[in-house]
C-alpha cells in the first residue's frame, strides 16, 4: 500500500470521568502501532521490557520499560506490541483543559504548568521518577473516579517537580497550523516505518505527498529539524538496537536486515548514534540482563 491514510485518533474519555485511562498487560497489548496524533496529552508507562520509541522525529529504543509524556498533536507510535516482553502499560490522555480553561494557572498549579511547556517536543523520565511514579500510575487501577483525578494531579505534579528527564526533540518539532500538514508528516512516517529496509529515493516521497524534492527536503527540515536522508537512518540505526538486543543474529546479519548495504557505513554510523560500535553496545547489554 504507497498511501497509507494517516490516523487521527479520536479519544473518547471514560464514562464518568474527564480523562482517559487505560491498562494493557502482556495478553493484550495497546495495538496502536501505527503514526498517529491527537490533541490530547498521553502519559505512558511500561512495566517492563524492551522496545522502540517513536515521538516526532526522536527515534530511540528503550530497555527496562519507559515512562514518558507525549504533548498535543506531536506524531507518534504505539510503544508496546507482543514482542516488547513488558508486564503492563497503563495509559492515561487528557486534554490540557480537562479541568477548565484556568485551572492549571493558578498558583498551585506553576510545576505542572511548566511540566506541559517542557513537553512540547515529547520528554522521558527515568531514575528514581521512572521507578516511584509509574507504580503511582499502575495503582490508579484500584481507586475511585474522584482518587483517580487526585492521584494524576499528583503524578503530574511530581513530574513537574523531577529533574530526570530528557526531552526527545530537543531542537523542536513544529507542525504548521493547518491540519493537512499533520496529515502530510504521518503519510511520510508511516511510509518509512513500513518501508525503512528498501531504498526510499526523495523523488518516491516527494511525489508521494505531491511536492517537488526541493519543497519536500525544506518541509521536512523545518518540522524536524532533521534531513530526510538522516531521519531513515536514524530509523534504521534504532531497528538495529533492537536486533542487537534482541535477536541472536550476527552484526553483518543485522547490517544488512536494517536496510544498510554497507558494513564499514552501517558502523561508522551506529557509534555516532549510540556511542559505541555494534559488537560494545550487544555486551553491554548482555552485562544489564544477566
Amino acid at each position: 500500500m504507497l498511501n497509507q491514510k494517516p490516523t487521527f485518533e479520536v479519544i473518547e474519555p471514560n464514562f464518568g470521568h474527564s480523562f482517559m485511562y487505560q491498562k494493557f498487560d502482556a495478553e493484550t497489548n495497546n495495538k496502536n502501532n501505527k503514526w498517529h496524533y491527537h490533541p490530547e496529552i498521553e502519559l505512558v508507562y511500561v512495566n517492563g521490557g524492551a522496545g522502540k520509541r517513536q515521538i516526532g522525529s526522536n527515534l530511540s529504543y528503550y530497555t527496562n520499560g519507559t515512562l514518558l509524556m507525549v504533548p498535543s498533536n506531536l506524531p507518534h507510535c504505539g510503544f508496546t506490541d507482543k514482542l516488547t516482553g513488558n508486564r503492563r502499560e497503563t495509559v492515561i490522555q487528557m486534554k490540557e483543559d480537562f479541568l477548565g480553561e484556568d485551572f492549571f494557572k493558578i498558583p498551585e498549579m506553576k510545576k505542572v504548568q511548566n511540566l506541559f511547556e517542557i513537553a512540547r517536543g515529547g520528554v522521558v523520565f527515568f531514575g528514581e521518577t521512572k521507578q516511584y511514579l509509574g507504580k503511582k500510575m499502575e495503582a490508579l487501577e484500584y481507586k475511585s473516579n474522584f482518587e483517580r483525578l487526585i492521584s494524576i494531579l499528583d503524578i503530574l505534579h511530581g513530574l513537574g517537580s523531577t529533574e530526570e528527564f530528557r526531552i526527545l526533540n530537543a531542537h523542536g518539532f513544529s507542525l504548521e497550523a493547518d491540519i493537512k500538514d499533520n496529515d502530510r508528516i504521518n503519510i511520510v512516517f508511516n511510509y518509512v516505518k513500513n518501508n525503512f529496509k528498501e531504498e526510499i529515493t526523495l523523488k518516491e516521497i516527494s511525489d508521494m505527498v505531491n511536492m517537488t524534492i526541493p519543497s519536500f527536503c525544506r518541509y521536512f527540515k523545518k518540522i524536524t529539524n532533521k534531513t530526510f536522508v538522516q531521519f531513515v537512518n536514524e530509523y534504521r540505526l534504532v531497528h538495529a538496537s533492537k536486533l542487537l538486543a534482541e535477536q541472536p543474529m550476527s552484526i553483518t546479519e543485522v547490517c544488512f536486515e536494517c536496510g544498510f548495504n554497507n558494513f564499514s557505513h552501517f558502523n561508522k554510523s551506529f557509534k555516532t548514534f549510540t556511542g559505541q560500535n555494534p559488537s560494545a553496545y550487544r555486551n553491554q547489554l548482555k552485562a544489564v540482563f544477566q
